[in-house]
């Protein structure tokens, strides 16, 4: 049994939350990296010495918000294009345009990249995964970036785990491995599933959840002597769905199971809403299909857009749920964007999916100020 003189020693060391990656103290009760003496000696005992955040979201699935910023976090991958290293840059297949790091060169300087689709267990079974790859590198390119791979992968289901392995190794040679991304794309969950496949230990070392910024800072898992893969903390977007929600909310944005898709018949001037969360008007053009992408259990109602105002001001919390009338307040006014699409298009709401439409019609997005809405060539 440790005592409390040793652990103090590990602590004048710099010791580490094994969830999160921040420096372990016990002083500032409410600051990064708080844990109690008497939890950290239980921590020591356990073999898991973990920070109370950290501690707290793993077995009771409770966030607690830290003072850290999006430059915090952007300075703490700064030093990358400082190495020789390879960047594993994993994304959200479900949410590629919400996984985009802007300036995303600047941190690797020259170090080579490999882009990981994660996540791909939630698309339809049915879509060809070489064409997803293929849709993922026009993509990146269209965002200047060039990787000299593209890897599509599961974290939850760790599947593809030996494959994504063998690229590795294939692609750093005697280096080390930054593996980048925003948050809630499920790096953390991928660097689990590598420890499992590595060691045959089934237990989760880094933090998991929902939540996003679990990652606090950088964590280190030696490849050999010489080298890591060392997960960093996620970049944080602004314009995501999630940072707008309460917790019970996030399980209608995040699909942790295969999707599936629904096909509409739709008239001009009609209108979708998905849950109280966005809002899809079909303005000009024919019938026609249009399908739409997004977490199994978001409830869709349709209705005519001549009545689409006060439908929402009437239901929106109640019959139209997520959020409830209780977390309505958190979710910022509707923004409307419209498009005339060329050809078939997805029109894109960040962290929360998309709806699919043909070429040559008129449509309008409506998502809470801040939430970014685009559109690209379809992916399916």
């Amino acid at each position: 049994m440790i005592t409390e003189t040793e652990v103090q020693e590990y602590l004048a060391d710099g010791l580490r939350c094994i969830g999160c990656g921040a420096l372990i103290q016990t002083t500032k009760k409410g600051e990064l990296g708080y844990t109690p003496m008497s939890a950290l000696l239980k921590g020591f005992d356990n073999d898991e010495v973990l920070c109370q955040r950290c501690f707290r979201l793993r077995h009771y699935n409770e966030i607690q918000p830290v003072d850290l910023t999006d430059d915090d976090f952007r300075r703490l991958l700064d030093q990358i294009s400082e190495t020789d290293s390879l960047v594993v840059y994993v994304m959200d297949v479900f949410d590629f345009s919400g996984s985009l790091i802007p300036g995303l060169h600047r941190f690797v300087g020259s170090n080579p990249i490999l882009l990981v689709g994660n996540k791909v267990d939630v698309l339809p079974h049915s879509l060809n995964r070489a064409k997803v790859r293929d849709w993922m590198r026009q993509q990146a390119n269209i965002a200047g970036l060039r990787p000299i791979e593209v890897a599509l992968t599961s974290g939850k289901n760790g599947d593809d785990i030996p494959a994504l392995l063998d690229l590795i190794e294939k692609h750093r040679g005697n280096r080390s491995v930054y593996v980048v991304g925003v948050t809630n794309v499920g790096k953390s969950t991928l660097i689990n599933q590598i420890i499992k496949y590595v060691t045959g230990d089934q237990k989760d070392v880094i933090t998991t959840s929902r939540f996003p910024g679990t990652t606090l800072d950088r964590i280190e898992i030696p490849l050999d002597d010489d080298s890591q893969i060392i997960d960093t903390p996620g970049i944080i977007h602004a314009d995501q769905m999630a940072h707008y929600l309460a917790p019970k909310d996030l399980k209608y944005v995040s699909p942790q199971k295969e999707i599936k898709p629904v096909t509409y018949q739709l008239n001009p001037s009609q209108t979708l809403f998905l849950g109280a969360l966005a809002r899809f008007d079909y303005l000009q053009g024919h019938k026609t299909g249009m399908t739409a992408y997004f977490e199994n259990n978001l409830p869709l109602h349709r209705t005519k857009l001549e009545n689409a105002d006060n439908f929402y001001e009437k239901h929106a919390g109640e019959l139209l749920t997520p959020p409830t009338s209780e977390n309505l307040e958190l979710l910022p006014p509707l923004r409307r964007y419209e498009f005339k699409t060329t050809e078939k298009t997805d029109v894109v709401i960040d962290g929360l999916g998309w709806i699919t439409v043909p070429a040559n019609i008129v449509v309008a997005a409506w998502a809470p100020k801040g939430v970014s809405v685009l559109t690209r060539k379809a992916m399916i």
